[in-house]
């Protein structure tokens, strides 16, 4: 992930390279979400794993802060970065430094994982020689193996996703393509709205403990399917003229709906899967869902409003998407907050 990112910030331009230049950036791009496929499902599975049975919900929350936080971290970095020299200059060579910084955090990752050891279940799990020797095949060699996929997938990551990806990149992009709001304030509005919400990735997977995963996730889709529209159309009047702080509330309502399925979920998917199997498992329905149904939101929900030329038409999707996870995962998915994760090891 670093690597990839470091590389960006090294890359030459389209004048020195030509048509190779996208073509490498598409490709480092692919490595950053190859290597973020890779680290989710095991950071999920490695909380979970030292946590107690009643408190996974809020130590897995912890993981589901960091993409938001990083969001606005990212955010800032941009801000200083572009405020501390010209626009030409940015523009020239200055937007490389953001991502020339990630090669101090893979120095501080490496230091830190160099120094970790195996979950306590997962070391019992080896120790018992219970440990899969063919990880696809005992995820999904069987009929009913995918049927588990198909509805974690249908009835969880994929509502989660679009949730995640319109309240934070679909609404950043709407409002400065759509709305007009200048780049900078735009910027401020959805770092202010992340600072505000990133704690209640912790309340609601406190929460899901005392309640249970499914109903809060649910609430989650449900409620996001039926206010998108509202909101965005109270996003567009308190655009013209600027209500700043009214942009940051309907924003922070949006973050909230995000932290409601998103903090949750990994405790969810840990408890929905047998320990043997369950880094493999869990890592295909989350990834699905968020690189397929929550990647393309963004794409999809532009290309709608092009093709309408009604502004909110692009909505449709993640409220379907939404719409979709409610009613499969209301009817089809289990509780799992009651399900101990240590039955597989004596």
């Amino acid at each position: 992930m670093g690597g990839s990112t470091a590389a960006i910030g090294l890359l030459p331009g389209y004048a020195t390279l030509g048509i190779f230049a996208p073509i490498l950036l598409v490709t480092l791009r692919l490595l950053q979400g190859l290597a973020l496929g890779g680290e989710y499902g095991g950071a999920a599975v490695y909380v979970a794993e030292h946590a107690p049975d009643n408190k996974r919900g809020y130590y897995t929350s912890f993981i589901q802060t960091t993409a938001t936080l990083g969001l606005f971290l990212s955010l800032i970095v941009i801000l200083l970065t572009k405020h501390s020299m010209s626009d030409a200059d940015f523009k020239a060579w200055g937007w490389r430094i953001p991502f020339l910084l990630s090669s101090i955090l893979v120095v501080v990752s490496y230091y830190i994982r160099a120094r970790m050891a195996e979950s306590p279940l997962f070391a019992k799990l080896k120790a018992e020689g219970k440990t899969s020797k063919a990880p696809l095949t005992d995820s999904y060699g069987t009929a009913e193996r995918w049927k588990v996929f198909f509805t974690v997938l249908l009835g969880a990551t994929a509502g989660q996703a679009v949730v995640w990806y319109t309240g934070q990149f679909y609404a950043l992009f709407f409002m400065q393509t759509v709305l007009k709001v200048p780049v900078d304030t735009a910027y401020k509005i959805v770092a202010i709205s992340l600072v505000l919400g990133t704690p209640f990735f912790i309340v609601f997977g406190s929460l899901s403990d005392r309640i249970g995963r499914k109903k809060i996730i649910m609430t989650g889709c449900a409620l996001a399917a039926l206010t998108y529209i509202p909101i965005y159309h109270a996003m567009s009047a308190a655009a013209d003229p600027l209500n700043f702080w009214g942009l940051v509330g309907l924003m922070f309502i949006q973050v909230i709906y995000v932290t409601m399925v998103y903090g949750p979920i990994a405790a969810f998917l840990v408890e929905s899967f047998p320990a043997r199997i369950r880094y493999t498992s869990l890592s295909l329905p989350y990834h699905f869902g968020n690189g397929w149904f929550g990647g393309f939101t963004p794409v999809i929900a532009t290309s709608i409003v092009a093709a309408t030329g009604n502004r909110y038409a692009g909505l449709w999707f993640p409220i379907a998407v939404a719409t979709m996870t409610f009613i499969v995962g209301s009817l089809l998915l289990r509780e799992t907050r009651h399900n101990s994760i240590w039955n597989e090891v004596g």
